[in-house]
């Protein structure tokens, strides 16, 4: 493929950059230290087509093609780490299970405001949240999750514990997978759609994390929670199936999150390396710094290539399970190298909060963990690379 961007790309890219520029970037360190989530910013979003990249426009989404929307995620990156986290999710979790698997009456009442950023009456809408993880199942899905749906007289009654939610406290719905039947077979596993002003869903305090706080992550608790028939989404016992695949998206969204964060640290780094003397000559000037500028930049480009051939291949509609795993695994893990380099070339200014480089690192280690850590996406890239020879 041609991996030159379109003039309409090339546009898109340019529109989101001045955006976050000036909406997001300026207020990273304060929604890092704080961690409030940045709604000033999220409230604009909407009529940009930055909360519907993958809704049809039908619902009121912007239905932009995958390397648009690894690029939205990528200008989110480099401007905040911490809004970019919960924008992928919204778009890449929440709303794209609905987007792909949920019912026209679904998509209206729910998709629609999630995608346009407000309610039929004005207000604001909250953002969307996929709970998959429970406090006994990480990586295995298929055995490990207990949370239970029963079916009853019309409604599904929900009983169990998910962690790690993103968006969970700043969620209009969570999309929920949970155990509706017997066993631990793989059409055991649904998905269902819960309203966070359901009575019984408790949505525990935000995690105090290590980067990306300005990101909610919380504990959701479902005691009874009843929520109609009508609210499964997709075909019952289908939801392992719908969940790998709409974690083959999510990995395109978190590598590009990383190049950005990575792009980001490579910049301060650049800047200050020309800016700071030493022994009578900027640091820019010795090999030392050069190398580890320039492997940077091989990096991420390297990264952002991968990313943007996943991508195309989701949008020819081709396998993209194994790329999407490749770019995830080899994004993330550059962008901590690169993160880290940089705090070496600031040296003790690189480890104050004063310059970003820090943040940059504590919200690109994160991203080697969420949505399959890179020993899982490992063995995707293995399991799929031996089948291709079988």
């Amino acid at each position: 493929m041609d991996f030159k961007l379109s003039e309409e790309q090339r546009m898109w890219q340019e529109s989101i950059h001045a955006f976050v520029a000036k909406e997001v970037k300026p207020k990273a360190r304060f929604v890092d230290e704080t961690a409030l989530f940045n709604w000033d910013a999220v409230h604009k979003m909407g009529p940009l087509g930055l909360l519907g990249l993958f809704v049809p426009e039908a619902y009121g989404g912007s239905e932009m093609d995958a390397i648009s929307s690894a690029i939205a995620m990528e200008e989110l990156g480099w401007a905040c780490g911490s809004t970019a986290l919960s924008i992928a999710a919204h778009n890449g979790l929440g709303c794209a299970a609905l987007a792909l698997f949920g019912s026209h009456e679904l998509k209206v009442r729910y998709l629609t405001p999630a995608a346009k950023g407000n309610h039929a009456d004005g207000s604001y809408s909250q953002l969307a949240a996929l709970a998959l993880t429970e406090p006994g199942a990480g990586s295995d899905l298929k055995g490990g999750v207990i949370t239970r749906a029963e079916y009853h007289n019309g409604y599904w009654t929900i009983n169990g514990t998910k962690m790690w939610c993103t968006n969970a406290s700043i969620a209009d719905f969570i999309v929920t997978l949970v155990r509706t039947e017997p066993g631990k077979g793989s059409h055991s596993l649904s998905m269902i759609l819960v309203p966070t002003e359901c009575e019984g869903l408790h949505i525990g305090a935000i995690e105090k994390k290590l980067g990306v706080r300005g990101s909610p992550t919380n504990e959701v608790t479902y005691q009874d929670v009843c929520v109609p028939a009508d609210h499964l989404v997709g075909k019952l016992g289908e939801g392992l199936t719908q969940t790998l695949t709409v974690l083959d998206g999510g990995r395109i969204s978190i590598g590009a999150i990383s190049v950005g964060l990575a792009q980001s640290a490579l910049e301060e780094a650049v800047q200050y390396a020309m800016q700071r003397n030493a022994f009578e000559q900027p640091i820019a000037s010795f090999q030392a710094i050069q190398w580890m500028l320039a492997d940077a930049a091989t990096e991420i480009q390297a990264a952002r290539l991968m990313v943007y051939y996943a991508a195309w291949l989701k949008s020819q509609g081709k396998s993209f399970t194994k790329e999407a795993s490749m770019a995830k695994l080899f994004a993330t893990e550059i962008a901590e190298r690169v993160c880290r380099n940089a705090i070496q070339i600031l040296g003790s200014y690189g480890y104050s909060q004063e310059y970003p480089v820090e943040r940059l690192y504590r919200d690109a280690r994160l991203m080697t963990i969420g949505e399959g850590t890179s020993e899982i996406q490992r063995l995707v890239i293995a399991r799929k690379l031996i089948s291709e020879f079988q």
